[in-house]
């Protein structure tokens, strides 16, 4: 059997892998509501595909556990790969007329997003500007996802009368659809950080995590400024 049959339970197994990082065979079985048996076969099946890797681990004084991660190659798989041909071109590129030339294109290249993104997310309340962009990454192969995060004090309203809570949200992406490029040009994950605070305006954009630091995803931190 191979990783092209049975898609759905694959490609689900696929999905939980790149959004938690790594699982047992027992933690997806349960999440899939499948038997444990039929699991470990998607993941021998998965395996032989070259789309995930395993390693033991220890928890405690019982047996090694198997956990088990996307590979390279599967992370590649999830969601398709938009960046070869741009990898390819931005490499001619930077042979053609040098590094420092290329980094100028791709600054204006992100500042042209970021205010195509500031267009299409508009105005309104915070938090619907923060779907808004996180719809607009779904589409363009982003694995992405937005949640709230309870504040844990208050900030003072002018005149002190009052007080009211700073809303804060956490923007996460699992996969980069331009994680090639990302690897030879670094500098488009800063122009990332400067394209959401154009994109949300009056914002603050932190990065929590990154997928170029070896974590299983990037986070952003948004709160108003």
């Amino acid at each position: 059997m191979t990783a092209t049959q049975q898609p759905s339970t694959k490609q689900d197994i696929l999905r939980l892998l790149l959004k938690q990082g790594q699982a047992s065979a027992q933690d997806l079985a349960e999440q899939l509501n499948i038997s444990p048996q039929a699991t470990r076969r998607h993941l021998k099946d998965l395996e032989a595909d070259g789309l995930i890797e395993h390693q033991l681990v220890q928890a405690g004084m019982g047996r090694p556990n198997f956990v088990y991660q996307l590979s390279r190659e599967g992370r590649d798989r999830l969601p398709g790969r938009y960046d070869d041909f741009a990898l390819s071109l931005l490499n001619t590129l930077a042979e053609t007329v040098g590094q420092d030339q290329v980094g100028t294109i791709l600054r204006k290249q992100w500042e042209q997003k970021a205010l195509e993104y500031q267009r299409q997310v508009g105005t309104g309340a915070l938090q619907e500007r923060v779907e808004r962009l996180v719809e607009l990454r779904k589409a363009e192969g982003y694995m992405a996802e937005w949640h709230y995060v309870e504040p844990e004090g208050v900030v003072e309203s002018e005149g002190g009368s009052d007080s009211v809570q700073a809303n804060k949200f956490i923007i996460t992406e699992y996969n980069c659809a331009i994680s090639h490029i990302a690897e030879s040009f670094p500098s488009v994950c800063g122009h990332e950080l400067e394209m959401f605070e154009v994109a949300l305006q009056d914002c603050r954009v932190e990065r929590t995590h990154w997928l170029v630091n070896g974590e299983h995803r990037c986070g952003y931190l948004i709160q108003p400024k």
